[in-house]
């Protein structure tokens, strides 16, 4: 009866496929978001105003794409390496259409100005119920997987995708905790207030970073990168150590998003030194997925989709001590509210977390269809190195940019008075947001010849259901 059993594919394709999709979509509003930053008349009605598309933006690339990415790896991941078929395939095919629905009403609410306007959690109440039932669907489909398998061993990828399960649940609850003005409209009051609602806010924000963003995606670095260097963990050993360091860590880090606000010194201060700490598991990581490829760096040069995992643990490593770095209150004097925050968070958000996404994705899609490869490995080619380029223009833009702005917003006459105004930073950081545009549209070409490759590589096959294999032959 075991060797009749097949894995479930069909949730994992549509979410593999969907994955492309939102990219696409998300990238490309950030795209019209830049733009209208270097060309302010593109704002041309208030529904597609930069003030309604940038929120758009960052829901769309975290969110749907890059939660699409991760259920889609998730669930891959947990069958092959427990052995067993995905537990309750209904409520599975559930969070697949319960995920698309969230991210539709967010394409509708938040052009609309239907906002609760906290960073990365501005969808209103209603949407926000619907995600939770959502992401407990979504525990309960993985954790009763692990529950069912037919090995005893765990893999530490499945602990990577459990913490940021369960983490990524209570943050959502507890930050979207709200007063709705009545049942029947949108808008909701926050449940905290003043300063204890930003504490509460970027407890939740930092985290959907190193755990939506970090952890997650830990999860498919400690799977793809093994299998497609053909090479065990470095260490697995480390890879448990680092599990545990971070999540510990990651959870008291938040404050340093309010340097010098009303956030007690103290409380900013803890979330600098912890901040610091993070460094250590952070690189402890990214050594241990780029020292798999001993004795195969040799695939480097012709393997697209090792080329986009190793390039995306070199940006994790740079962006995990940027990070840290910008932690430093000095350091955030001259940083904070500028252009250099935007380049980190790119440089994390399309050299991280994109680059690993996108080959995972370049792993899976085949596999789906009983194929070993997509179909032109030149575009895969293409696509990384347009993609890289596409990543480069836009954080060194944003560095010199950011550092810049800095400098002009401190900068002082000899009797005191500001030596630039505000609009002549403006105008000295065009040049530079016009580079970042340019960037900006490389990357989203990367996507495009992705989705090309993607149609042709699964026209005309038919969806392929693998049989589970018996743990003694298995290799997940």
């Amino acid at each position: 009866m075991q060797s009749q059993a097949t894995y479930n594919y069909k949730v994992v394709r549509q979410f593999a496929i969907m994955t492309v999709v939102w990219g696409i979509v998300g990238m490309l509003v950030g795209v019209i978001a830049a733009a209208q930053l270097v060309w302010p008349e593109l704002n041309v009605h208030e529904f597609l105003h930069f003030g309604r598309l940038r929120p758009l933006h960052t829901n769309g690339v975290i969110f749907a794409f890059g939660g699409c990415a991760l259920f889609a790896t998730s669930y891959y991941v947990v069958q092959r390496t427990c052995h067993t078929r995905l537990f309750a395939p209904g409520l599975a095919a559930f969070t697949f259409w319960g995920w698309q629905l969230v991210i539709l009403l967010a394409v509708i609410t938040l052009p609309l100005g239907y906002t609760s306007s906290k960073e990365y959690a501005e969808l209103e109440w209603p949407i926000d119920i619907l995600i939770a039932i959502v992401w407990v669907s979504y525990a309960i489909v993985f954790f009763g997987t692990i529950a069912k398998r037919t090995v005893s061993h765990i893999y530490v990828a499945n602990w990577f995708f459990g913490g940021f399960i369960l983490t990524v649940a209570l943050l959502h609850i507890v930050n979207s905790a709200a007063i709705p003005i009545s049942m029947t409209s949108m808008k909701s009051y926050s449940a905290y207030a003043g300063v204890q609602d930003a504490m509460v806010q970027w407890w939740y924000g930092h985290n959907a970073v190193g755990f939506f963003l970090t952890a997650g995606f830990l999860g498919m670095m400690y799977y793809f990168v093994p299998k497609q260097a053909d090479r065990p963990v470095y260490s697995y050993r480390l890879s448990v150590v680092h599990f545990w360091a971070l999540i510990f860590t990651y959870m008291w880090a938040g404050p340093h998003h309010l340097h010098y606000t009303a956030l007690p010194d103290w409380t900013q201060s803890v979330g600098m030194v912890f901040s610091l700490i993070l460094l250590a598991p952070s690189w402890g990581g990214m050594i241990n997925g780029v020292m798999t490829l001993s004795g195969a760096w040799h695939k480097l040069r012709t393997d697209p989709i090792l080329k986009f995992l190793i390039t995306a643990l070199s940006f994790y490593g740079m962006s995990t001590f940027e990070g840290p770095m910008m932690s430093i209150k000095t350091v955030n004097a001259l940083s904070h509210y500028t252009d250099w925050t935007v380049g980190h968070v790119h440089s994390g958000a399309l050299g991280w977390v994109a680059m690993i996404s996108i080959g995972s994705i370049y792993f899976l899609l085949p596999r789906m269809y009983g194929k070993t490869e997509m179909y032109s490995v030149k575009l895969i080619n293409a696509h990384f190195w347009i993609a890289t380029i596409g990543i480069v223009l836009y954080i060194a833009s944003m560095w010199i940019s950011g550092v810049m702005q800095g400098l002009m917003w401190r900068a002082t006459n000899a009797d005191g008075t500001l030596t630039y105004s505000f609009v002549e930073s403006v105008k000295a950081s065009y040049p530079f947001w016009t580079i970042r545009f340019i960037g900006g549209v490389l990357f989203l070409a990367g996507m495009l010849i992705m989705f090309y490759n993607m149609v042709k590589t699964i026209a005309g096959q038919k969806a392929y259901e693998a049989p589970v294999l018996a743990p003694a032959a298995a290799h997940a």
